[in-house]
């Protein structure tokens, strides 16, 4: 039966598919959710101000950025399972360095380690594992591992709240470490195929005397392709959005009567309805055009942002918990399972390492922008209303932009 064919395919992409999405849980200490939970008590025993503590988180993420694309040129070239064991280590050093961390300058150069190892780096081997080892149902597979990676890394941050109420803040970073060292070994070693399985792309690279999707060249051919920047200004938008939305969400609800109680209680319809949406886009993504479900998120997003500005305790903040969380999950999940369809698996590490890069990056700005939007006028709904203008401009591209053809990606004979 392992001969045939048709066993060994069907189980190696149930057990990539696993393994990519408890990678993704593994992401956990590097994602904003759980750094907060950090902020206070290291403030506290730093003798630093809040504020630092998040000008050095700026600083982190958007340094950790820039090197995404190395990361993915490395796993189109080496594979995942060997990058996925060097960044691991990485990631597991730094957090252990953070429980000895004495300064502004080590949790500065911490955050950058843990902001590119773990938010960055591990998040984007996650999901492009799968994409280069599962061949049916790559969007089911994609739902699935960002469903259960976005449930990890929800409840971390319970888990670390007591874990620090009873030992402290050093003792969780060095946990966290130990954690990721335990186990990214096993996820690496026994969930991850030496070798990857290509897929091959809608629309073909341009064809070299090389593996054109190896080269620099050949994404700099598909940066080209109007799609590709739809899909990356998607998850950009929503990377800057929901951060903004998240980091400021007890002060954006509190300006709308909710307590922090109730403002915090939003996250739990947020979740549940992330969660179900990428199943959902997930099995959809396998039957139709991707066109549709990117539509509804971004008309999601507009109504999350209106929501926000407008809401009243009740209900109006389950639905805005709910618009939001649909928003954020479907548009990740249609990035991850469509890159793959439309430009096959030979370049797609260092394709989605540009995509991420900038997510990361926009992910940085959105708090900062909307801080200083409510600065400058004194209360969040203008500026929330302003934002909505990103995603309906964005929507006129998904509904301009055709999908790829091989005839639309530009050949090196025509340079």
């Amino acid at each position: 039966m392992s001969r045939s064919g048709k066993a060994v395919p069907a189980w190696t992409d149930v057990r990539v598919t696993t393994a990519g999405a408890l990678a993704l849980c593994l992401t956990a200490p590097g994602q904003t959710a759980a750094v907060s939970v950090f902020v206070d008590p290291m403030a506290a025993d730093l003798g630093v101000s809040r504020a630092a503590v998040s000008t050095a988180y700026l600083i982190g993420t958007l340094a950790g950025a820039a090197a995404l694309p190395l990361v993915g040129r490395a796993m189109d070239r080496r594979g995942a399972r060997p990058v996925l064991l060097v960044v691991g280590a990485v990631f597991g050093a730094v957090l252990v360095c953070l429980s000895v961390v004495s300064g502004l300058v080590g949790l500065t150069a911490g955050f950058v380690g843990i902001r590119f190892a773990g938010q960055g780096a591990l998040s984007l081997l996650a999901t492009t594992l799968v994409a280069y080892h599962v061949q049916q149902r790559l969007g089911t597979a994609i739902g699935i591992v960002t469903a259960v990676g976005s449930a990890g890394i929800s409840l971390v941050p319970i888990g670390l709240e007591a874990l620090i109420a009873e030992h402290g803040f050093r003792t969780a970073w060095l946990v966290q470490g130990i954690a990721v060292w335990l186990l990214v070994v096993p996820i690496a070693l026994l969930g991850v195929p030496r070798r990857s399985r290509r897929r091959a792309p809608t629309a073909p690279p341009p064809a070299t005397g090389q593996q054109a999707g190896r080269s620099t060249g050949a994404v700099r051919h598909v940066m080209r392709v109007p799609m590709f920047w739809v899909l990356t200004g998607g998850v950009g938008v929503l990377a800057l959005v929901g951060t903004a939305l998240t980091f400021h969400q007890v002060d954006v609800l509190g300006e709308r009567g909710l307590t922090s109680a109730e403002a915090a209680a939003t996250f739990l319809p947020q979740t549940l309805a992330g969660l179900a949406s990428t199943l959902l886009i997930g099995i959809v993504l396998d039957r139709i055009s991707p066109r549709p479900a990117m539509v509804g998120s971004m008309l999601m997003l507009v109504a999350a942002l209106v929501a926000a500005g407008f809401l009243a305790p009740g209900w109006g903040a389950v639905l805005y918990g709910v618009t939001l969380g649909i928003a954020g999950n479907s548009f990740r999940t249609i990035e991850a399972a469509v890159l793959p369809r439309y430009f096959g698996t030979e370049g797609i590490g260092e394709i989605r390492g540009v995509v991420h890069m900038i997510t990361v990056a926009a992910s940085a700005v959105g708090p900062l922008l909307l801080a200083l939007g409510h600065a400058a006028v004194g209360t969040y709904r203008p500026v929330l209303l302003a934002l909505t203008l990103l995603p309906i401009g964005l929507l006129a591209g998904i509904l301009l932009v055709r999908e790829p053809r091989p005839h639309q990606l530009p050949s090196r004979s025509c340079q």
